[in-house]
């Protein structure tokens, strides 16, 4: 009798931790660079308990909740949904990055040289993950991490534990976002794309002048070697891609966090 007495208020104080650690741990398994299956899952579990004993003590009160209750199971299933929705709206922005890099890969004739990208656990064309490295760079010079765990910590303001989440509304602007993922590819790699699809163009005039003209042996070298002059050239606008394109989708988190 003494024991049962002692484990229920045990019980609740451990539900104060629990709660929070469902979102936060969701979270770290979909937010850029953490996320990725190159990080190791124990490290990603302890992260995700730091941060629920520092931002458990001082969120809003939540309700009491029996875990195994359909409120209960509805909470956990919010709260999962959450931290994800909070990850993958950032995520998309790399995901946008990774396939601009595929995409001008591709036309410059890389589309054979495959990597293993450590983040999704697939093959993807080195340039693709060369550009993807690079903006987890810039992601990480600008503290972005930092930027998206204190939106974290405020979305515990925005939508209380078992008070508030994701509404109708709110999912249709996350699928809308989705589409930007490609508006974003598309001005990464749109310079690239128009210098190669021109020498295309003129080696095809060049293979009617001259039918005997070993396009194999001339365009590859040259198409590879634009691509890459481009590529160069190109640096400075890829920044300042990258950093508009992290500021909207930090503004994207924080505008559904008002709502």
């Amino acid at each position: 009798m003494n024991i049962e007495i002692a484990i229920v208020p045990l019980i609740e104080r451990s539900a104060i931790y629990v709660w929070p650690f469902l979102r936060i741990g969701a979270f770290l398994m979909v937010m850029p660079l953490i996320g990725g299956s190159f990080v190791p899952m124990r490290a990603r579990l302890l992260l995700a308990v730091a941060l629920t004993v520092v931002l458990a003590p001082v969120i809003p009160i939540m309700p009491s909740l029996d875990v195994l209750s359909v409120a209960g199971l509805v909470t956990i299933t919010q709260e999962i949904g959450i931290g994800a929705a909070l990850g993958f709206l950032v995520q998309l922005v790399f995901d946008a990055i990774a396939l601009a890099g595929q995409v001008i890969g591709m036309s410059m004739g890389l589309g054979f040289a495959q990597f293993l990208d450590r983040a999704r656990g697939v093959n993807v064309p080195v340039l693709g993950q060369l550009f993807l490295l690079l903006g987890m760079l810039i992601f990480l010079s600008l503290d972005g991490h930092l930027a998206l765990i204190r939106l974290l910590a405020e979305s515990f303001y925005a939508w209380p534990i078992g008070l508030g989440g994701l509404t109708t509304p709110i999912l249709a602007e996350i699928l809308i976002w989705t589409g930007q993922m490609f508006v974003f590819a598309v001005k990464i790699a749109l310079p690239a794309i128009t210098s190669i699809l021109i020498v295309n163009l003129s080696f095809g005039v060049m293979s009617r002048a001259a039918p005997t003209l070993n396009l194999f042996a001339v365009g590859f070298p040259v198409s590879m070697l634009l691509g890459f002059t481009v590529i160069f050239l190109n640096m400075g606008s890829l920044k300042e891609n990258v950093v508009s394109f992290l500021a909207l989708s930090l503004s994207m988190v924080s505008q559904l966090l008002q709502q």
